[in-house]
């Protein structure tokens, strides 16, 4: 039950490898994206009343560090629905026990999703993402690294800067607000509104220009970061 949310992003990312790192717009909208577009995206205007904002800010192609905050397991499917009005993608860092499930393994691995390996090293999976990003891909992070409860922003770790320094790319900070209304940090949770509010917000790209190994470098990022963040989830609330 606990990897069903994984399951509804593959949906809405179920595109072959290739196709995800591509740089024509709208060329990653294949026949599995669209009807994940369809289902997954009805599901989440059925379930919501969902809106976005400031969806000029992801770009069209190339790659970019998607960079939200985190109060649902639901987050990355919404970001991951919310960035198919551009016509792109999204790969989610997703915990390596996730790939050893029957069948939902077999799909992770087939769209690209990119395992994080208790115990491997932080810097392997810097270098797995890192590369994905050079490679054209939207990679999306939560950032504060943990569900929370939506009182206070969590810290947002290192690991986020360190991504993006390391692939030379923007990155896109994110704001989503609502998600918690149906599954918060305890779990599903049913009742009234019927429909509550969803939005997600895209702020303005930060560059990040800098050495990942740098301490200085990656300090003054997250903190850019965390800032970026902030404020979008500001508007998300809105």
């Amino acid at each position: 039950m606990k990897h069903w949310p994984w399951t509804l992003l593959l949906w809405v990312t179920g595109m072959d490898i290739e196709t995800m790192a591509s740089r024509t717009p709208g060329a990653e909208m294949d026949a599995w994206w669209r009807f994940g577009r369809a289902t997954v995206g009805g599901f989440c205007r059925a379930a919501f009343r969902f809106r976005t904002s400031g969806l000029e800010n992801v770009p069209l192609r190339g790659g970019a560090v998607l960079a939200s905050n985190h109060v649902s397991v639901l987050d990355p499917i919404t970001v991951a629905v919310a960035v198919t009005r551009r016509g792109r993608s999204v790969r989610y860092l997703a915990l390596a026990e996730v790939f050893e499930i029957p069948v939902i393994g077999w799909v992770v691995r087939r769209v690209g999703q990119i395992p994080v390996r208790r115990g491997a090293g932080e810097w392997r999976t810097i270098e797995d993402a890192a590369a994905a990003v050079r490679g054209g891909s939207l990679v999306g992070v939560s950032a504060e690294g943990t569900v929370g409860d939506g009182r206070a922003m969590l810290p947002v770790q290192k690991g986020t800067a360190r991504i993006a320094l390391a692939a030379g790319s923007p990155v896109i900070p994110v704001g989503v607000w609502g998600t918690q209304d149906r599954w918060p940090k305890t779990g599903p949770r049913f009742g009234l509104p019927l429909r509550p509010r969803l939005k997600v917000h895209f702020g303005p790209p930060i560059e990040s220009p800098g050495d990942p190994r740098s301490r200085q470098d990656v300090r003054a990022l997250t903190d850019r970061i965390a800032d970026g963040i902030g404020a979008a989830l500001s508007k998300a609330r809105t």
